[in-house]
């Protein structure tokens, strides 16, 4: 089961500054960086996670994060066509993969991930969507489809909206935005893991 607030961040720093406050499962999302950045970043932000006990995620470097020894990562639907998913599977590396409509849900079932990540629930300024907020009747749709499969919800989530995420049947909410872009990303993390751990 994941934990039911799920970090995403774009650096190792990030990371440090955060698992102090109750983080225990990050993303680190690393885009447009050379490679040997992306090795130390992801080196840097599997031993801060194993120092807290924190689950880290990495976002589409499947290769560095299984060169670093990290259990966690997620593809989007473009990687899966390119992700060794045997060799990560010999590793006994799990992985979660993004959804947006049926014939991506069809596909993420068919390599039977450990999480489906669900979105945009809301509208979203992280980056250009090409498709709609779902909304949270999708969120109680997906859940039913997937089953125990572990269910993320992403997109447009801020504090005052987790609640109904979870509750409509979200097994965890994920967060960028609504923490980095904040006066006191610190305090914000704190208020999301009071927030979310009356759900678990």
């Amino acid at each position: 089961m994941l934990d039911r607030f799920y970090l995403i961040v774009d650096s190792a720093a990030w990371i440090a500054r955060l698992l102090p406050c109750g983080v225990r499962l990050a993303q680190l999302r690393i885009k447009n960086q050379p490679d040997a950045t992306i090795r130390a970043e992801i080196k840097e932000a599997n031993a801060l996670c194993e120092r807290h006990g924190a689950k880290l995620v990495v976002n589409d470097h499947w290769q560095q994060a299984m060169d670093a020894g990290c259990d966690f990562i997620h593809l989007g639907q473009g990687d899966l066509a390119t992700a060794d998913l045997a060799a990560i599977r010999r590793a006994g590396v799990r992985f979660g993969v993004s959804t947006h409509d049926e014939a991506e849900l069809s596909r993420a079932l068919d390599v039977s991930p450990d999480y489906i990540a669900l979105g945009p629930i809301y509208p979203t300024i992280l980056k250009a969507m090409a498709f709609a907020p779902q909304g949270l009747p999708r969120i109680a749709e997906w859940k039913k489809k997937i089953g125990k499969t572990s269910l993320v919800g992403i997109g447009g989530i801020t504090l005052d909206r987790v609640a109904e995420v979870l509750q409509a049947g979200a097994d965890s909410a994920a967060v960028v935005s609504d923490i980095a872009r904040n006066a006191d990303p610190e305090q914000r993390a704190r208020d999301w893991v009071k927030a979310t751990r009356r759900f678990t």
